[in-house]
């Protein structure tokens, strides 16, 4: 009988429910791999000082979208799409960052189904140190601790795979549908803001971006832009923003614009609030007439072959 093998999607995660809203927070906050404020000694202090200042209008976001992050819901269904593909040797479990599962009990049911073999997907299609990086990180502080011999195969990027490619390509095409055949579209590629500093010091993550955009895009002839979303505090991010993006794009008469969220496979807040409630409200005021956005990847069935073959290629 041949030993099963994991498969461990890792994740961000996100809040449940509104009352898990300041403690999803709090973790994300103090992780030093995301943002460092001030010595690590006193980042914790600093963190619930921002928490306390932003969690109200979090928790007001979250609530406009069902009350919670559908985040752990969406990886689980990936996580048993996937099994399905990959057969009856795999196991499929998630880990999320910075609420549940965690790591920590990801692992242990992975031990406790008897499983050594893992190989650690990185949901994060781009690396960052500050996404993948820090996942990948706390997944190897929990290895190092559990004192049990797992043998772990790491995939910490998927940006120029031909699967992941040909599955975005694909929703694009399904979110063009939405527009008349003859309007003139024009996509918008929006990916999360990193700190500029983080580009500077080596992270790969803009080069990674760039170049899936690339690829994408030797599959249609419409005109396209690359922005950032999600920037937050005082320091210099990856420019241009996405609200910089759309004022722009309206001043210059586009009146069609399919968004398409680069850097997320699932729906969260991101997508759902901050592209279908903030940006769609501003593009509206800004004069586009048709502000659509990409269906997210989720389950999608080519997503779902891509990952699966990504995880057989170094079984």
């Amino acid at each position: 009988m041949t030993e099963k093998k994991a498969v461990l999607l890792l994740q961000m995660g996100g809040p449940d429910s509104l009352d898990a809203v300041r403690p999803f927070l709090l973790n994300l906050f103090t992780d030093r791999e995301i943002i460092k404020i001030g010595p690590a000694w006193l980042q914790p202090l600093i963190a619930r000082i921002i928490v306390k200042k932003r969690a109200a209008h979090v928790e007001e976001n979250y609530s406009l979208i069902g009350g919670k992050s559908p985040l752990r819901e969406l990886t689980e269904e990936q996580a048993r799409s996937l099994e399905q593909v990959l057969g009856d040797n795999y196991r499929c479990f998630v880990a999320m960052r910075y609420w549940r599962p965690s790591t920590i009990e990801a692992l242990a049911a992975i031990r406790k189904a008897g499983i050594k073999d893992i190989t650690a997907v990185s949901l994060y299609p781009h690396y960052s140190r500050a996404t993948t990086g820090s996942s990948i990180k706390e997944l190897k502080k929990v290895l190092a601790e559990s004192k049990v011999d797992f043998k772990v195969r790491y995939i910490d990027s998927f940006y120029n795979d031909s699967g992941y490619i040909d599955a975005m390509a694909e929703k694009i095409r399904e979110g063009l549908q939405q527009f008349h055949p003859l309007a003139e579209v024009e996509l918008l590629f929006s990916a999360h803001s990193l700190p500029q500093s983080f580009i500077d010091e080596g992270d790969p993550y803009l080069a990674q971006i760039e170049e899936s955009v690339r690829l994408i895009m030797q599959q249609f002839t419409v005109p396209h832009h690359l922005s950032f979303q999600s920037r937050a505090g005082p320091v210099k991010w990856l420019e241009p923003s996405t609200d910089d993006m759309l004022k722009k794009l309206a001043g210059s008469g586009v009146k069609n614009l399919l968004v398409v969220p680069l850097s997320f496979v699932s729906d969260h807040i991101e997508t759902l609030h901050e592209i279908d409630i903030e940006y769609s409200k501003k593009a509206w005021e800004l004069g586009i007439a048709k502000f659509a956005r990409m269906p997210s990847l989720n389950s999608s069935p080519r997503f779902i072959e891509a990952l699966a073959a990504l995880v057989l290629q170094g079984a």
